[in-house]
């Protein structure tokens, strides 16, 4: 694939692959946890999932640079 994103771009990329990945994961485990039928756990994950996205994009892009920072103080150069 050919690169399309902008580098100044690059960190609301990442949060949006990261945050629909963790958040399709995360909705599907509690939806099957919850219901355990099949059936109903694909009828019920997509709008679970868009809706736990929509909390988590946001959510990462003003996470992320707090965690870089902890990180930053907490990580020993060598």
């Amino acid at each position: 694939m050919k690169p399309f994103v902008p580098k100044k771009l690059e960190p609301y990329a990442l949060g949006l692959l990261l945050s629909g990945m963790m958040s399709f994961i995360v909705s599907g485990l509690s939806i099957h946890l919850t219901v355990g039928d099949i059936g109903e756990l694909l009828s019920a994950w997509p709008g679970a999932w868009l809706s736990s996205w929509l909390v988590a994009f946001p959510a990462v892009l003003i996470v992320a640079p707090l965690v870089r920072r902890i990180i930053g103080q907490i990580v020993k150069d060598k």
